[in-house]
């Protein structure tokens, strides 16, 4: 009995011991996860970043286009080897973009902290231009990067390029963001094509900006805004005109000094469930370098331009659920980037057929400056207007179409014409005493889309473009050899030009 007592005792021991070794080897208990949590205070698409009270939204887009009959995606054929119509130029061209977002909000007791990023990766096929001289046999060069590591200015290869970056705190924006003086569709009324003229401009820009908000959906901004390089077109100093500048549109070297001021931006918004109205301003330094190569030949003066813009969007019209109406003026006078925003051109040369005798071709040229001058004098300011307008209707909810139009005048003083015209004479030999430098710019177009799904989109959009150069008719320039675009040394007269292009895209948002 005493034998058996010992037995069971001494199993239990071990029973006991067993179990505290194999309790001593078992895993602590983990942490609980934390979990990442919807954001419900600023829409769809927001997290709280764990552990804060910052709410964060990722978003972007990819997108494929095919533009054809230019060289460009952003504009039409109306310059440069595009603008040649020859064999150099392309009969397409192709773009991919990956494009990301960055989207954080904290609510504070000075009221909402956002701040706001957009990045794209772009790859742009590019385009040949010539590089033969006279004697030498034709040669060409490849205008962009094979390799994809091109800067952020180049048109074709790989680019890096910031959007949007800046914050906005307690009514301020600072950093990069859109202009206070664009309406919020921009140069997109109803379009895809980049290239419209007729109010300011997608392009954001750096700017401290103050923003009043007296509710009913009313706010005013105030706002001063870099004009490097999205808000400057050209101060020209005619005196420094030479035949392959003004054959290619450019009435003089480009003479623009340092900054000294920003541009100057105001702002009044009405935007409630029937639209949107909006009314803006801008003041605009033209501050040139000097008459010379050094500082000792002196300079002109400084003036300052100013650009107005009127905009109105009218929403739930009655042809349809969710059709738009977007239309929008400018007027500018030594201001001209708030007309012909920055993805536009300045200078334009466009050829084409001709009728007369003795004459290579037609040649419509066209050049936008805030400002000229000639050595020893002071600043012409530049005068533009125009207009853009689109209209979108919606056939259902995967289809839709958009005809749209802008257009735009630019009109020199009859002293820039003087000093215009008698470069024209001196440098290319035009043959008409009626010279005119002013130009119109006309854009119209339709554009379809199709969305299989939501965020998915497919579209096709056809352009024309027209040069309405101001050129006597009859006309015409003794024109050099211009290699770069193989045109010859030959008369060419002066003539309007237009041109198609079409776009193809397909775009997927997340």
């Amino acid at each position: 009995m005493k034998m058996a007592k010992s037995l069971l005792l001494g199993s239990a021991a071990c029973l006991i011991a067993l179990g505290g070794v194999q309790a001593a080897d078992l895993p602590v208990k983990a942490k609980a996860v934390e979990y990442v949590k919807i954001c419900s205070l600023y829409g769809a698409g927001f997290y709280y970043i764990p552990g804060t009270d910052t709410c964060l939204k990722l978003g972007g887009y990819l997108r494929a286009d095919s533009m054809y009959n230019t060289n460009y995606v952003a504009d039409a054929a109306n310059n440069g080897v595009t603008g040649a119509r020859n064999r150099l130029s392309n009969y397409y061209t192709w773009r991919s973009r990956e494009d990301l977002t960055i989207d954080t909000r904290t609510a504070t007791e000075y009221g909402l902290v956002r701040t706001y990023f957009d990045i794209g990766f772009t790859w742009t096929s590019g385009g040949y231009n010539g590089a033969g001289t006279t004697g030498v046999n034709g040669t060409t060069t490849y205008g962009g990067s094979a390799t994809g590591t091109s800067g952020t200015g180049s048109i074709a290869g790989g680019a890096l390029s910031i959007y949007f970056a800046f914050i906005q705190f307690a009514g301020f924006t600072f950093g990069k963001a859109a202009s206070q003086f664009s309406t919020p569709w921009t140069n997109y009324p109803a379009n895809s094509f980049d290239g419209l003229p007729g109010g300011g401009g997608y392009d954001a820009v750096n700017q401290i900006t103050y923003t009043a908000d007296f509710g009913q959906g009313i706010t005013a901004s105030l706002s001063a805004q870099d004009q490097v390089v999205n808000y400057t077109t050209n101060i020209w100093n005619v005196s420094g005109a030479t035949p392959a500048g003004l054959a290619a549109g450019a009435y003089g070297a480009n003479d623009i000094g340092g900054t000294r001021a920003p541009d100057l931006v105001a702002m009044l918004r009405v935007d409630q469930a029937w639209g949107l109205f909006q009314a803006s301003v801008a003041a605009h330094d033209n501050h040139a370098g000097y008459y010379g190569a050094s500082e000792v030949t002196g300079y002109p003066g400084d003036k300052w331009g100013w650009a107005g813009q009127l905009g109105l969007s009218i929403k739930n019209i009655p042809t349809g659920a969710g059709d738009t109406i977007n239309v929008q003026g400018v007027y500018t006078k030594g201001a001209s980037r708030y007309n012909f925003q920055d993805y536009m051109s300045t200078t334009y040369a466009m050829y084409g057929g001709t009728g007369l005798p003795g004459v290579y071709q037609s040649l419509g040229i066209g050049g936008v400056s805030d400002s000229v001058f000639v050595t020893g004098a002071g600043l012409e300011l530049t005068t533009t207007y125009g207009f853009n307008a689109g209209y979108t209707h919606n056939w259902d909810p995967h289809w839709a179409t958009a005809i749209y139009g802008a257009w735009a005048a630019v009109r020199y003083n009859d002293t820039a014409k003087s000093y215009m015209c008698g470069a024209l004479v001196a440098n290319l030999a035009l043959s008409s005493a009626g010279c005119n430098p002013n130009f119109n710019y006309a854009v119209i177009g339709t554009a379809t889309y199709w969305t299989p799904i939501p965020k998915l989109t497919f579209m096709g959009e056809l352009t024309y473009t027209m040069l309405d150069q101001k050129y006597a008719s009859g006309s015409t320039v003794a024109l050099p050899l211009q290699s770069g675009i193989a045109k010859p040394a030959a008369l060419y007269e002066l003539k309007d030009q237009g041109s198609v292009t079409f776009r193809l895209r397909a775009q997927r948002v997340w």
